[in-house]
């Protein structure tokens, strides 16, 4: 059975995103308290998967988390779009009415601002996680409290589920990552072909230095799909770019990356793998 580390605990939306991934298999859930935790536990067992969050159609990429994955040398093996339900539960018996207080991951509150603006008795109350507001509420027997999370993890801490669909952008999507051991990740990817990148480069100082390597990447016919830039701590005004590419020839992908290559420095190839299904 493959173990599949995540932030968060059961019934997260991490959780889903790996049950969904690994739709034809059983999965061991590895609960992680951050991402941080996520990474260490990846190397201190190299056995372990990960799945990642990495960027949300409405509060954009997750900065951090692009850096852990530069520094961790893990490498991403594939990657799924979860559409993000949200609904808010309570205790069994109660009613929207009788809720003062709902509990949930900051992110998740701004996703429901037009809920919440709906129901202006409740209170917004930030807490680390949306499934663990929703454990806390259950085992604290919190009348007049709800959370802000997923069916599944109403489902699982037995509560109540009040509305669902509470998310002001139905078209809101957070786009996951695969990740695992470099030895680990070519056994996952056997079979498997593969359409979409993600790399890591930094550029000179110069004027034009971007335009040149996305020149040469439309000249390929790439498809840059992704471009997020991150300061470089102690390099006044110097960057690292992150860049997704969708490609359809492997050969001509790889001669982009040979023609980009002396235009850049530390160039990195996070990863290439299939692109991943999106759930409505």
């Amino acid at each position: 059975m493959k173990k599949v580390a995540i932030q968060g605990i059961a019934g997260s939306f991490h959780d889903i995103a790996a049950r969904e991934y690994f739709n034809t298999e059983e999965i061991e859930i590895v609960p992680c308290e951050t991402f941080k935790e996520l990474f260490a536990t990846l190397r201190k067992d190299n056995t372990i998967i990960g799945a990642l969050a990495i960027e949300n159609t409405i509060a954009g990429s997750l900065l951090p988390n692009h850096n852990l994955l530069k520094e961790s040398e893990l490498k991403i093996v594939g990657e799924h779009k979860l559409r993000i339900k949200h609904c808010i539960v309570g205790l069994p018996g109660q009613e929207i009415s009788d809720i003062k207080e709902v509990y949930s991951h900051p992110i998740a509150l701004m996703q429901c601002g037009d809920f919440l603006e709906q129901h202006r008795q409740i209170k917004a109350i930030e807490s680390d996680d949306t499934a663990s507001s929703a454990k806390r509420i259950s085992e604290e027997k919190s009348e007049g409290k709800a959370a802000i999370c997923s069916e599944l993890a109403a489902e699982i801490y037995g509560l109540k589920i009040l509305e669902k669909g509470i998310e002001t952008n139905k078209k809101n999507f957070t786009r996951f990552l695969i990740i695992a051991d470099p030895w680990l990740a070519e056994d996952l990817n056997k079979g498997k072909k593969p359409n979409k990148s993600s790399l890591v480069f930094t550029l000179p100082h110069e004027e034009g230095s971007l335009a040149h390597v996305l020149s040469i990447l439309s000249y390929y016919k790439l498809n840059l799909t992704k471009i997020q830039s991150l300061p470089i701590i102690g390099h006044e005004w110097e960057y690292e770019f992150y860049v997704n590419l969708k490609f359809e020839d492997y050969l001509r992908y790889n001669q982009a990356l040979a023609a980009i290559k002396p235009l850049t420095r530390d160039l990195r190839v996070l990863g290439e793998y299939e692109e991943g299904r999106q759930t409505i």
